[in-house]
């Protein structure tokens, strides 16, 4: 198993600092951090290798880190540390820039120059979190003086492909234990392909990006576009292809080196979803065919066709069973809650089930 992670509560409190100290040295780059909670350090580190690169992820208190020309000298891995930051608050300067940041922010900095930060956690911002892709600088096919501006800057995780790299990064690090070492080496590619399409869309370089890494963030895209319209009846190759400027052939084509077609795609992620919403408690009000409506699979024969061979049962089947497993978990039967019906939830659950 690729992933390892280290937690400073097995060790005496009296180590845990220290241990951090070394471990973030070792993991990022050699630096000096300071913290007013040094007497009993309570922190999580988790390590990814993928390749061609490596995640790291940290959760820990208040502290204050500085990367002086004197380590920068001593020790220099030459990466760009792509940070996501997940929770707290932070501050970075590098370049003669500084900048604040929040959670759905992306920082950049280099290992090359020297650097300062410093991380707030606080009852209302919540432990500092964050997720850092440590990209080799010589991987990154952007000249070094077309970077430098995203130094120490403020770049958004909340839309466009910052929120594709974002997402990406953070189911990565959900299915980070029960990766292996074949998975993680793919992944590596995908991951640098995507982190280097968000920093070439950044300073408008996407020419200086190989046709490999264009493609790579295209499917990322279309792949986001896909979950966030799953509800839409009218998505389609057409629509999919439409949407970003290409042929229906050319999408097809993408999805050629992947092991269903687009509209596979479609048809398995709405019957998850439907297969998800029918054995969740608080839409029990909803008829089995509106909860088909709400994923786009507004046909209720087709969509009951489609659940029963993709899973062997019928959905209303599906919908029973989980409620006896539920009722049979809880010990006694409880009558559901009814939620305040939205507008387009109250025309879908008009009809008898």
């Amino acid at each position: 198993m690729a992933y390892s992670e280290l937690d400073t509560t097995g060790l005496p409190r009296e180590d845990r600092f220290a241990w951090w100290q070394e471990a973030v040295g070792q993991g990022v780059a050699p630096i000096r951090i300071t913290s007013d909670h040094a007497a009993d350090f309570v922190a999580r580190a988790g390590f990814l290798p993928l390749g061609p690169v490596h995640l790291t992820t940290m959760s820990f208190p208040s502290l204050a880190s500085e990367r002086p020309a004197e380590l920068v000298r001593r020790s220099d891995p030459e990466t760009y540390e792509l940070t996501l930051i997940l929770g707290g608050e932070m501050r970075v300067a590098q370049e003669r820039r500084e900048t604040s940041l929040a959670a759905g922010d992306f920082a950049m900095w280099t290992s090359s120059r020297p650097y300062s930060g410093r991380a707030v956690s606080s009852p209302e911002s919540g432990a500092s979190r964050a997720v850092i892709l440590h990209l080799p600088q010589a991987l990154v096919p952007l000249p070094q003086d077309r970077v430098k501006p995203l130094l120490a800057r403020g770049l958004s995780a909340r839309s466009g492909l910052g929120r594709i790299l974002a997402q990406y990064l953070e189911s990565l690090v959900q299915e980070a234990p029960a990766l292996d070492d074949e998975a993680t080496g793919r992944l590596g590619t995908t991951s640098l392909d995507l982190a280097t399409g968000f920093l070439a869309q950044q300073v408008g370089a996407q020419e200086r990006l190989p046709p490999e890494t264009r493609h790579q963030v295209l499917l990322a895209a279309i792949d986001t576009f896909i979950e966030d319209n799953l509800a839409d009846p009218r998505l389609s190759p057409g629509a999919i292809a439409a949407r970003h400027h290409i042929s229906v052939r050319l999408l097809h084509q993408l999805f050629r080196g992947r092991p269903e077609t687009v509209s596979a795609r479609i048809r398995r992620r709405r019957l998850e979803r439907c297969h998800e919403d029918l054995a969740a408690p608080r839409l029990r009000y909803l008829p089995v065919h509106a909860i088909g409506a709400r994923w786009g699979l507004t046909a209720p024969a087709g969509f009951s066709r489609a659940f029963r061979a993709a899973y062997g049962i019928s959905p209303g089947e599906h919908r029973n069973v989980s409620s006896r497993s539920l009722a049979s978990s809880d010990g006694v039967h409880a009558e559901p809650t009814f939620p305040a019906l939205s507008a387009n939830d109250r025309c879908a659950g008009s009809g008898r089930d």
